[in-house]
């Protein structure tokens, strides 16, 4: 499984992570508008049953294309064969979204030469996405309200963060997305 995502140098707490008791003569808590910071790096991870297999911070100003995800996927290929020599003997299973730089023609050629299958996506499901409903939130809960100087702030954080994660969660997620699917169905 892979995806991407942004991570902020400063994003502010959801609105369940401010919430406050207080009684209903007690007068309403005013806080400040805030907003993103403009600090921000994308991470593309890939992971399977036993972990993390590959994490990769897209280096300021390039653009997530066909060719640069064919170089990602390439690098993955050797992290697989490298991490997981069970699993490459077969070449393996990879469940990506639709985004256009995954489902152009390069890219399916390249998946198609070195016997990497693709798990059919279904449209407009981010329900069915685990990095949108599991992984990424997790992640980036524990960073919320938190501020970063620097994008290698924000490397190190998430880096951090990924390695708190253990099998047994990973295992965990890849049953809750079978119940999606199987709903799905």
């Amino acid at each position: 499984m892979g995806d991407e995502t942004w991570v902020y140098g400063y994003d502010p707490e959801t609105r369940v992570q401010s919430s406050q008791w207080k009684s209903p003569s007690s007068p309403r808590v005013k806080k400040a508008r805030q907003s993103r910071s403009n600090i921000k790096v994308m991470m593309i991870v890939f992971f399977d049953l036993d972990g993390i297999v590959r994490v990769e911070f897209v280096p300021r100003n390039t653009t997530v294309n066909s060719e640069y995800y064919k170089g990602l996927l390439e690098r993955l290929r050797k992290n697989v064969g490298r991490k997981r020599p069970e699993k490459w003997a077969n070449g393996f299973i990879l469940l990506h979204d639709n985004a256009p730089c995954h489902t152009a023609l390069l890219v399916r050629q390249f998946l198609s030469n070195k016997n990497i299958t693709v798990c059919p996506h279904p449209p407009y499901s981010p329900d069915l996405a685990l990095c949108d409903f599991w992984l990424f939130p997790k992640v980036k809960m524990t960073m919320k309200d938190k501020r970063f100087e620097s994008i290698l702030d924000i490397k190190t954080a998430t880096t951090a963060q990924l390695k708190t994660l253990t099998k047994e969660d990973f295992q965990n997620c890849f049953r809750k997305c079978q119940e999606r699917w199987d709903k799905c169905v």
